[in-house]
């Protein structure tokens, strides 16, 4: 799971710290701007597949052939998957699991930002990023919540009056957003009744920059360098029958838990802000482990 998930892990983090700011400049006192925007992230070559005699597997799991041992990722497109042979010892109780394919229509994997930036004082943006819980049907439930800072530097170190002066803006910003997800399961064998099993999963991303920028006109350009990571926390909770041998099952609690950080390291992001009288158009480009694109509109009152 780990192996075969990790560039969606990998590239719904790089999402959850995109779209945080697109100039340096921060807002007047009290005013606001409301944005929606989606950004996504391309999968390297290297992450689209795995060796699975290389992820550390129980001996007891091996592969059909053993000149067949790479398999796709969920982001790897027709590469043909592998077969498994699963034995208890030396006794063969599964002969043929084929590992699951690759998505072939995912040329990038996509996560939305929703956030609400107001002005504070001394030069200072507090954004609040938020979306309820929403019931998806048969395929579980999502939540996002997040917040971030952004500081004027130059108005901190320098005053107000030395930041009209300077011929850019010039800021540091940080935003941590946390996305949940539930899907409650209902996994039985015969003469069994488990009710309390749930695949829970949450993904949260760290996002800290320094930006520069130039308002010319309507037009913002902007650049900014710095550190992001993201961590993931998967599990499947409750108790679940696993079949141990021909039509007998033992009862495993918690079978599954991934908790591991997928991303940790330098960023850098160049796009823009148009501003169109009420209206902001947004998009940007960031090189990083994952590179990524994000394109947004928001609404906003005031400077």
């Amino acid at each position: 799971i780990d192996a075969y998930l990790s560039p969606m892990f990998k590239g719904f983090g790089t999402g959850l710290n995109s779209g945080w700011n697109n100039t340096a400049r921060t807002k007047k006192l009290g005013h606001f701007e409301l944005r929606v925007s989606a950004s996504g992230a391309f999968v390297p070559t290297v992450d689209k597949s795995f060796d699975i005699t290389k992820i550390g597997l129980s001996s007891n799991i091996r592969p059909s052939d053993p000149n067949a041992v790479i398999a796709p990722t969920v982001a790897g497109g027709n590469i043909a998957a592998p077969q498994v042979d699963i034995y208890s010892g030396n006794q063969l109780i599964a002969s043929n699991y084929t590992l699951p394919s690759g998505t072939a229509d995912l040329p990038l994997i996509p996560a939305p930002q929703i956030q609400a930036t107001v002005g504070l004082p001394k030069g200072i943006d507090f954004t609040l990023r938020l979306m309820p819980k929403i019931k998806l049907g048969d395929v579980g439930s999502v939540y996002m919540i997040g917040s971030g800072l952004k500081v004027d530097l130059m108005r901190c170190i320098k005053g107000k009056g030395a930041a009209k002066a300077l011929p850019f803006e010039l800021a540091v910003a940080a935003g941590y957003t946390q996305f949940r997800y539930n899907l409650p399961l209902d996994v039985q064998a015969n003469g069994s009744n488990y009710t309390n099993q749930s695949l829970d999963g949450t993904i949260s991303g760290f996002n800290l920059e320094t930006i520069i920028s130039k308002k010319i006109l309507l037009f913002t350009p902007f650049l900014s360098v710095g550190y992001n990571s993201s961590r993931t926390n998967v599990s499947l909770n409750g108790d679940y029958p696993i079949q141990t041998g021909q039509g007998t099952y033992t009862t495993y609690s918690n079978p599954v838990n991934i908790n591991k950080r997928y991303l940790s390291g330098l960023r850098a992001n160049v796009g823009f802000q148009l501003n169109l009288l009420l209206l902001r158009l947004y998009g940007s480009y960031s090189i990083a482990e994952y590179n990524s694109v994000n394109a947004g509109i928001g609404f906003g009152i005031g400077k």
